[in-house]
């Protein structure tokens, strides 16, 4: 799969919509939520402005069928919210696109971004049950606490 890791372009922000869509963890059966979900506050906080403040960051994965995945960050509190100074991130693949190292590129990607811009750590929220703990434990993410279902987990950058 050939693609290339790239910064979200300002006339590309309205997309992040969509990948925080493709972000929602669902477990094998669960329909999918109606779209409108992206409209509670809990959500809305993951790209809501995006762009405004100078801790926002996006990197995209694009091909040449167009853009296949994204991962943000920015401070704000969140699911995975530790702190003010500590940004939280959230990363979203298209389904055609998963399991072939094009997420682990793309957060890869980031967390090198977030070291050199001088940030400690970097957090993030994930479920228990989502294939994607694999990932974030390989790349150095810890639990910093655990509510349940769902865990708040952070790299040291």
């Amino acid at each position: 799969m050939d693609y290339r890791i790239r910064p979200m372009q300002p006339s590309e922000y309205s997309l992040l919509r969509d990948f925080l869509y493709q972000a929602i963890y669902l477990p094998e059966g669960t329909p999918p939520p109606p779209r409108s979900i992206l409209q509670s506050p809990d959500l809305r906080v993951y790209i809501q402005d995006f762009g405004r403040s100078p801790h926002d960051r996006c990197l995209v994965a694009e091909t040449a069928e167009g853009l296949a995945g994204a991962v943000w960050s920015r401070i704000m509190t969140d699911y995975g919210h530790i702190d003010d100074h500590i940004p939280s991130l959230a990363i979203a693949l298209c389904s055609a696109y998963r399991g072939q190292g094009i997420g682990t590129a793309l957060l890869t990607a980031m967390l090198d971004l977030l070291r050199k811009a001088g940030y400690p750590q970097v957090s993030l929220s994930v479920q228990k049950a989502n294939p994607a703990l694999r990932l974030y434990r390989r790349l150095g993410f810890t639990t910093a606490a655990d509510h349940g279902e769902e865990l708040v987990m952070a790299c040291r950058l």
